[in-house]
């Protein structure tokens, strides 16, 4: 590969089939698909300077899946399964990272990334049915396919507050941790944000910190995740029913890898209810309680409420000042992303740990000591922002994308994000998304090497098919929109602020972001698609003639 800029002549623009963007377990399955499945010339790029997408940059303390890692890995390869012995039912960060480190040699993936190198833009030509892509580097590449797997959560939210430039301690944000880690040992730290990460990362560092002070504006229903080391008995269940496993979860609601409850809650008595929530809180697991207990928890107010009811009365049991513990207790709905931690709570039975909360008190300013609130300046060493992310649409808006006609992926999407099937959008032809918006509300893994197949079979159909293009209808994206928008209305979620509705961004439209219909029925529409032959919602397309990609001294696709 030549590191020669590209000064926009057609002698310039790298040639290949296909621009993989990202190299999460999306990200690498694609490349591996694309290029050593398909035979296709592939060319990936990820910013980071190494592969595992969010499991590359989140390294702050405490990180963790909050998913049983039997169902968070891939499972196309029987035999990396078996070789690759995970040490915990919820991993960590550098064990995550290494599996993906190892995925990538096993295939040979890296040769076929170009690390630390952002995408800045990509152009549908209109004349000759590719996609042109251009780096921060000065690159311009010229592909017929493009397949983004840039990330769920990825594209940092970091709000600013007045005086933010001045503080004079340690400023971190935990989606950009610095890689070699940061020794808090005895000094003040301030934590900004009650997320799945604020709450990973308070009850990691509490332990070690002079003293700790969380800035709330929202507290958050989580539940233990109960962290133990994987049964081997049950990995041997697995795999004398490797099949059937896989298979049980592809055609589950949410693709957990557990038994998710059929019974509701109605149908059981107060004392067969309490022992039920009991049983799952003793148990562990935040997506358990959610969906293992009954199955109607995310769309029963009554369900709903004997949920936050049960877990309010842990918090008063738990955390022994009475007006902190009224403080941790959510006043809204069960229905965000489900959390679990390894003892949230209780950490703030510490003597080191105060909590302030700045839904009551806000922050007016960030000094250069540390933060000011109604209450009054707090002093720190270090200040770290857990702010979370611009979910679902932020990684793609980043880039500046055009379509056909010219026409912005950012004007496109201007109301709200517009897909079909969560991995295409209209007018953007050969171009694909990884669990984009109106993905299904499920453990990713197994969804991205669904998607991946589907988008495979594709692209095969437009080589086998002799067409240069394929793309969605305006019919096919609408139909599925409506859809997705019907089965959010038999939800709670749409009655909450989180970041799968966009409501903590400001200014993002609110509008919920997941198909909620499950896994299993999202798995036969795919099956439907690619049987009909990519026929139903979607449409082939000419594109380029050959003598006008001669002309223009652009190769055509093998």
């Amino acid at each position: 590969m030549s590191d020669m800029p590209a000064t926009g002549t057609a002698t310039d623009v790298k040639q290949v089939d296909a621009v993989v963007i990202g190299s999460g377990f999306g990200g690498l399955y694609a490349l591996h698909k694309l290029r050593n499945d398909l035979g296709l010339d592939v060319q990936a790029f990820d910013n980071a300077a190494g592969v595992g997408g969010t499991w590359y940059w989140n390294t702050y303390p405490g990180a963790r899946s909050d998913t049983e890692v039997t169902a968070y890995c891939y499972s196309f390869d029987r035999e990396l399964y078996d070789e690759w012995n995970w040490t915990e039912r919820y991993p960590r960060q550098p064990e995550i990272l290494a599996y993906l480190n190892h995925f990538a040699e096993r295939y040979d993936l890296k040769r076929s990334i170009q690390f630390e190198t952002q995408v800045v833009s990509t152009d549908f030509d209109d004349a000759t049915g590719r996609w042109t892509v251009v780096t921060d580097t000065g690159q311009t590449w010229s592909a017929q396919f493009i397949i983004e797997g840039v990330g769920l959560l990825s594209s940092t939210n970091f709000p600013h507050f007045p005086g933010q430039e001045n503080f004079g301690g340690e400023c971190y944000h935990s989606s950009r941790w610095p890689q070699g880690g940061v020794d808090l040992t005895g000094k003040r730290v301030g934590v900004i944000g009650t997320g799945s990460t604020g709450v990973q990362i308070i009850t990691a560092i509490a332990p070690e910190v002079s003293h700790l002070t969380v800035f709330q504006r929202t507290p958050q229903w989580t539940v233990p995740a109960m962290h133990r080391p994987i049964d081997p008995h049950f990995l041997n269940d697995i795999r004398a029913n490797y099949d059937g496993f896989w298979n049980s979860v592809r055609s589950s609601g949410a693709a957990f890898g557990f038994d998710e409850s059929a019974i509701t809650f109605d149908t059981a008595t107060p004392e067969e209810q309490q022992a039920a929530f009991e049983r799952q809180w003793s148990s562990g697991g935040g997506f358990q309680f959610m969906l293992g207990v009954y199955a109607d928890v995310i769309a029963s107010r009554e369900a709903n409420k004997a949920a936050t009811d049960f877990i309010a009365a842990k918090i008063r049991e738990t955390v022994k000042d009475p007006e902190t513990a009224a403080a941790l207790t959510p006043t809204d709905l069960y229905a965000k992303r489900p959390l679990c931690d390894d003892g949230y709570y209780a950490t703030f039975n510490r003597d080191n740990v105060t909590l302030v909360d700045v839904k009551a008190r806000p922050i007016l300013e960030i000094t250069e000591k540390g933060v000011r609130t109604e209450l009054g300046e707090v002093e720190l060493d270090v200040l770290v922002f857990a702010t979370g992310f611009d979910a679902f649409t932020g990684n793609y808006l980043k880039i500046d994308q055009h379509g056909k006609n010219g026409v912005s992926l950012r004007d496109r999407w201007a109301d709200r994000p517009h897909t079909f099937m969560a991995m295409m959008t209209a007018e953007f032809p050969n171009w694909f998304m990884i669990y984009g918006p109106m993905c299904p509300f499920t453990n990713q893994p197994p969804a991205h090497e669904v998607e991946v197949d589907w988008i495979a079979g594709a692209i095969q159909r437009v080589r086998n098919s002799g067409a240069q293009t394929i793309e969605v209808t305006a019919a096919g994206e609408q139909r599925w929109m409506d859809l997705c928008d019907e089965l959010a209305e038999h939800t709670l979620f749409k009655e909450t602020d989180s970041w799968i509705n966009g409501a903590n961004i400001p200014g993002k439209p609110k509008v919920t972001m997941v198909y909620m219909g499950g896994m299993g029925p999202y798995v036969d529409e795919l099956n439907r698609i690619a049987e009909g032959g990519y026929a139903d919602g979607l449409e082939l397309g000419s594109g380029a003639l050959l003598a006008t990609c001669a002309a223009q001294a652009v190769m055509p696709a093998r």
